[in-house]
């Protein structure tokens, strides 16, 4: 096992799991600064407000890029299934 395949898994599992975690972070964000928003305009000064609009919109975008999501990952858990020969050093 080289230096360079330790940080091709490396890089792998940081762009893997920036991939799957980017759509609910992002979706998250947006309506947190959109609630925000609103907040300042009507000037609420509950904190508590934006926690239901985040969870419905989290839990939305789960259920449509879920199946995505899982893909991902199981193409990565199997590419790195198969290096394990390498990754124990007996594949060379």
């Amino acid at each position: 096992m080289t230096v360079n395949f330790v940080m091709d898994l490396a890089r792998q599992s940081l762009v893997t799991t920036l991939l799957v975690v980017a759509p609910v972070m992002v979706v998250g964000f947006v309506v947190g600064i959109i609630v925000s928003l609103v907040q300042a305009v009507m000037q609420l000064q509950e904190m508590t407000i934006t926690f239901v609009p985040k969870i419905i919109a989290i839990g939305l975008t789960l259920l449509v890029t879920g199946a995505w999501m899982i893909k991902q990952l199981m193409t990565y858990s199997v590419n790195l299934l198969g290096h394990f020969p390498e990754i124990l050093g007996r594949g060379m």
